[in-house]
């Protein structure tokens, strides 16, 4: 751990407390917690833990993670804004992996450019949007991606074409992967920019009036898609209609405002998240005869990474 933390990899904090870091506001301390400061550090990092035989896991802004109780035994990776540089030049936007996505998308809509207003309220990084080929009002990152570039486990820099990145909904070549991406290309299209500003506003004015704001949250926690959509309809309404807004298990809860947010109350553990995942996922089970899967994942103590749906609860 001490080479780790003496190498040039950036910034460096010990015993740093998770829930800080996660929208959630959950999580117990990790042993290191690292922030790049550029692509080379990164390089450093990987390499170096290799050799320390130091465990670690590659986080963003932990907008759609839950962090254990008992915290993490390794080191966190996180790829935030001092690994956040982009530029626009025509149609193409090249950027790296720690910008938010709010802030790239504004900034894209005032250079002219069309296709990712859905994303103005989607909450993360970049990095993490494209390694979940996440998005927001059945559009996806995958569609605008070019190119991405990853360091390998290790530590050597390479691309990948959109082909190679296997985007699908809700999937990339890069979940369950070990290559971090630090950056990736996109290509959009001209439109006018006050036209963008107006539709973007709108989608703003929609989630404030749909989601919850003010308890911390994971934003959507079940996933919308397959046979679960086309039978009964998106995961907030068949969590609704199961019966299951304003269930609790200790501080935390399935909000009465979206029923596919669970928030935090106050003093929210993992444990209480994933207990009430299994009990709305049993009840819905028992109505629809299908499991509802889940869109958050969780870090354990030992830094394994799963669908919150599949961690014992």
């Amino acid at each position: 751990m001490d080479q780790v933390a003496h190498a040039d990899v950036g910034t460096v904090r010990c015993c740093e407390p998770l829930h800080r870091h996660a929208t959630w506001r959950i999580g117990g301390p990790a042993d290191l917690w690292v922030e790049p400061h550029s692509v080379q550090h990164v390089v450093n990092f990987v390499r170096t833990a290799g050799r320390a035989g130091v465990p670690y896991v590659v986080v963003g802004s932990g907008s759609n993670l839950l962090f254990d109780d008992a915290g993490l035994r390794g080191a966190v990776l996180a790829l935030g804004r001092n690994l956040a540089a982009f530029r626009i030049e025509g149609t193409r936007v090249w950027s790296q992996a720690g910008v938010a996505v709010p802030r790239l998308a504004r900034n894209i809509s005032r250079a002219g450019l069309t296709g990712m207003e859905y994303a103005v309220g989607v909450p993360g990084t970049l990095g993490g949007l494209v390694a979940m080929n996440g998005g927001s009002l059945r559009r996806s990152i995958g569609e605008f991606v070019r190119a991405v570039t990853v360091v390998t486990p290790a530590g050597d820099v390479r691309a990948y074409s959109q082909e190679e990145c296997d985007f699908a909904y809700r999937h990339s070549r890069f979940q369950g992967s070990r290559d971090i991406i630090v950056e990736a290309a996109l290509d959009l299209e001209w439109d006018c920019a006050e036209a963008i500003r107006l539709r973007m506003l709108d989608i703003l004015r929609t989630r404030r009036v749909k989601f919850p704001r003010r308890e911390p949250n994971c934003g959507s926690v079940f996933a919308s898609g397959g046979e679960m959509y086309e039978r009964f309809g998106p995961p907030g309404k068949v969590v609704e209609d199961t019966g299951c807004k304003g269930w609790r298990e200790g501080g935390a809860v399935v909000s009465p405002q979206h029923a596919n947010f669970i928030v935090n109350k106050g003093g929210a553990t993992s444990a209480d998240v994933l207990r009430l995942i299994h009990r709305v996922r049993e009840a819905v089970h028992a109505r629809t005869g299908l499991w509802l899967q889940c869109e958050v994942k969780h870090i354990s103590q030992s830094g394994q990474v799963m669908s919150a749906h599949a961690v014992h609860a």
